[in-house]
């Protein structure tokens, strides 16, 4: 029988605890205990799951074979990169980082360590998307709309890097082709970000994407409209239909 793996959680709020109670259902996985800067919520959050209370992440992380990171954005990059350089494998929530140089970093010393870096891009195992997968081979154009009320619980990070970037993630993996022009213009409404934003993406194969996000409307809306030569594909996230 193999080893279990040791995993830790950092970070134990909304996102977080979701990550606490998978890793204490996994069969090959020991979950080692949380940690977050609340004192008092990660008391609370390892009494409820009957599990080890840490006051640092260096001290989870030196526990840990795996950690899963589900702190606030401007901590990622810092607490993966202690993980990474400790050796130990990472699952962090998205965005990866704040900036592109950053996350680069983390995947140079993920693959120099021979370490499993993982972000957690869910919407790729959405069963909807899976779908679209075996269905979608070559469009000309794709139009996504990410549209929700505002949730004052996101504050470190714009709608790009809350929300559409889980669309951009899609959309990227749906076309396969190199990006060539990119427009993108945003608006802050509620927040110190940007709270609507739109883009559209050029592809070198032809295939042009209208990506809109918004975390300021009354409705939630997540539409995907496909045009193919030979068909037009609609998924609705909502109903997944």
């Amino acid at each position: 029988m193999s080893k279990k793996v040791r995993v830790g959680v950092i970070g134990v709020g909304h996102m977080g605890q979701y990550h606490v109670n998978v890793a204490k259902q996994l069969v090959d996985a020991e979950l080692v205990g949380v940690y977050d800067k609340d004192p008092e919520r990660s008391k609370m959050i390892s009494e409820k799951y009957s599990t080890s209370n840490y006051s640092t992440p260096d001290e989870i992380i030196e526990k840990s074979d795996a950690v899963v990171i589900a702190a606030p954005t401007f901590l990622h990059y810092e607490i993966s990169k202690k993980a990474l350089t400790a050796k130990k494998h990472v699952l962090v929530e998205k965005p990866v980082a704040e900036t592109v140089e950053e996350a680069k970093e983390l995947v140079d010393l993920s693959k120099k360590n021979n370490l499993i870096f993982q972000v957690g891009h869910v919407e790729r195992y959405n069963g909807a998307i899976l779908e679209l997968g075996k269905i979608v081979n070559s469009p000309i154009f794709i139009e996504s709309r990410r549209l929700a009320p505002y949730n004052s619980r996101i504050k470190d990070v714009g709608v790009v890097l809350d929300m559409m970037i889980h669309d951009i993630d899609i959309v990227l993996n749906l076309v396969k082709s190199k990006v060539i022009q990119l427009y993108a213009s945003g608006s802050k409404i509620v927040s110190d970000h940007e709270d609507i934003a739109s883009v559209i993406i050029k592809f070198e194969n032809g295939c042009v994407a209208n990506i809109n996000a918004s975390r300021c409307t009354q409705a939630k809306i997540r539409t995907l409209n496909i045009t193919q030569k030979e068909n037009y594909v609609r998924l609705n996230f909502t109903d997944q239909e």
